[in-house]
C-alpha cells in the first residue's frame, strides 16, 4: 500500500469573511483546503458501473471521520479516484491512502481499539486499517452488495452497512458473520446508518423517504416521513437522546425519538434562492445542530453561495417551527458549487465539513 506525502496541498483562507444573515454579530474564520486527488493513470468514475462515454462529474470528496477516543488526524474518502486522504488539522497538510482499483471507498467510521473500517461500495467489501493506513482485516460481503454508509454499533466492535443498491441494511457481527436485513422497498436507497443512545441502529432511505431502525433484539421497523419525496439523507444522535436527520429536498431538520414520534422544524429560505439543497449534520459540544446547504446542482440558476447553518442548542429544545431571525445563522462557504456532503465537528473542536464536487474540505471556527 502506497502512502503519498507533500505538496499536492492548496490551500484558500477567508478569515472573518462570512457573517451569518442572522442579527447575531457572530464572526466566523472559514478555511477550505484544496485535495489534490493523486493520478493513477486512470479515469475518475461516476459510479461503480461507468457507462461508455460517461460524462465524468468533477471531484469525488466524500466521508470524513476521526477517532473520537484518540484524537488526531481526519481522514477523508475519494471515492471515484481509489484513495484515502489523511489531513492534519492544525495545518491542513494531507498524505494519501491508496485503495485497491476500481474499489470505490466510501463510508468511514473507527471502532472501539481504533481501527478504521472502509466501505469499498464497488468491490462489494468491507476492510479496516491500522493507524498508519495498512489492512489488517476485510470482510466480503455477498454478491450484489454494494455497502455505502458505514456504522460501528454501540459495542464498538459489531459493524453496520448500507446497501444501497439492494435496500439493504447489513451487520457484521465480530465473528465475521453477515446479516442482512432487508427494507420493504429495495430501491429505498440507504444511505447513513448511526448507532443510537437507545441501542438500535438508525438509518436514512433517500428514495424510500423514510428511516429504518433495527432494534438490539434484531427487529427491523421503518418509519414513512412527514413530508412526501423531502430524501432523508444524514442521520446522527442528538444530546436529547434522540435521532436527528436532514432532508435533502424537504429543507427541514427531523428529530424523531424511540418512540417513533417526529418532530420537524424548516429550514428558512434565502430569498430568490429556492435551489438549495440540505446534506450532512453534526451537533458540536455545545449541542447546537449544524446543517449543509448548498445550491442543486441539476438546478444551478440562480447562482449563489453555499452555506453551512448553525442552529442554537435552545431553539431545538422548543416546539416544532420556522426559525426566525436570531436562531439561525448561515456562514457562507467561500467557493460555490461545492455540493457539500458531510460535516463532523473535528478534534479540535471546529466543524469540518467535505466539498463533493470542489473536492476540498472545511474548517470552519466561530469566533
Amino acid at each position: 500500500m502506497r502512502i503519498w506525502t507533500g505538496a499536492a496541498l492548496a490551500a484558500l483562507t477567508i478569515a472573518g469573511c462570512s457573517k451569518p444573515e442572522a442579527p447575531d454579530k457572530a464572526a466566523a474564520d472559514v478555511r477550505e483546503y484544496a485535495i489534490a486527488w493523486p493520478d493513477r493513470g486512470e479515469p475518475p468514475r461516476n459510479n461503480c458501473d461507468p457507462k461508455p462515454g460517461e460524462t465524468v462529474h468533477a471531484g469525488s470528496t466524500h466521508e470524513i471521520a476521526f477517532d473520537p477516543k484518540r484524537p488526531g488526524d481526519l481522514w477523508i474518502s475519494g471515492q471515484n479516484y481509489d484513495w484515502l486522504a489523511r489531513v492534519i488539522p492544525a495545518t491542513g497538510a494531507m498524505r494519501f491512502i491508496h485503495m485497491p482499483a476500481g474499489s470505490g471507498p466510501h463510508g468511514l467510521e473507527f471502532d472501539a481499539a481504533g481501527r478504521l473500517w472502509v466501505s469499498l461500495e464497488c468491490a462489494g467489501r468491507l476492510i479496516a486499517l491500522d493507524p498508519e493506513g495498512r489492512r489488517t482485516a476485510e470482510v466480503r460481503l455477498p454478491a450484489g452488495t454494494r455497502p455505502h454508509g458505514l456504522g460501528i454499533g454501540p459495542d464498538g466492535r459489531t459493524i453496520w452497512y448500507t446497501g444501497k443498491t439492494d435496500g439493504t441494511i447489513g451487520r457484521v457481527a465480530p465473528d465475521g458473520t453477515v446479516t442482512r436485513f432487508a427494507l420493504k422497498d429495495p430501491a429505498s436507497t440507504p444511505i447513513y446508518v448511526r448507532a443510537g443512545p437507545d441501542g438500535s441502529m438508525w438509518a436514512t432511505e433517500l428514495t424510500g423517504n423514510r428511516i429504518a431502525r433495527v432494534t438490539p433484539e434484531g427487529r427491523l421497523v421503518e418509519y414513512d416521513l412527514l413530508t412526501p419525496k423531502s430524501r432523508p439523507i444524514a442521520i446522527v444522535p442528538g444530546p436529547d437522546g434522540a435521532m436527528w436527520f436532514s432532508e435533502e429536498a424537504g429543507n427541514e431538520v427531523g428529530r424523531i425519538d424511540a418512540a417513533g414520534i417526529f418532530t420537524t422544524y424548516v429550514l428558512p429560505g434565502v430569498p430568490g434562492r429556492p435551489n438549495l439543497l440540505l446534506a450532512g449534520l453534526a451537533f458540536d459540544e455545545r449541542g447546537d445542530l449544524w446543517v449543509q446547504q448548498y445550491v442543486d446542482p441539476n438546478h444551478p440558476s440562480p447562482a449563489g453561495e453555499d452555506y453551512l447553518a448553525r442552529i442554537a442548542a435552545a431553539v431545538l429544545k422548543g416546539p416544532p417551527q420556522e426559525f426566525k431571525p436570531g436562531q439561525f445563522e448561515r456562514y457562507a462557504v467561500g467557493t460555490r458549487q461545492t455540493v457539500m456532503h458531510r460535516i463532523v465537528e473535528g478534534p479540535d473542536k471546529a466543524m469540518w465539513f467535505t466539498e463533493m464536487h470542489s473536492d476540498k474540505v472545511g474548517r470552519l471556527a466561530v469566533r
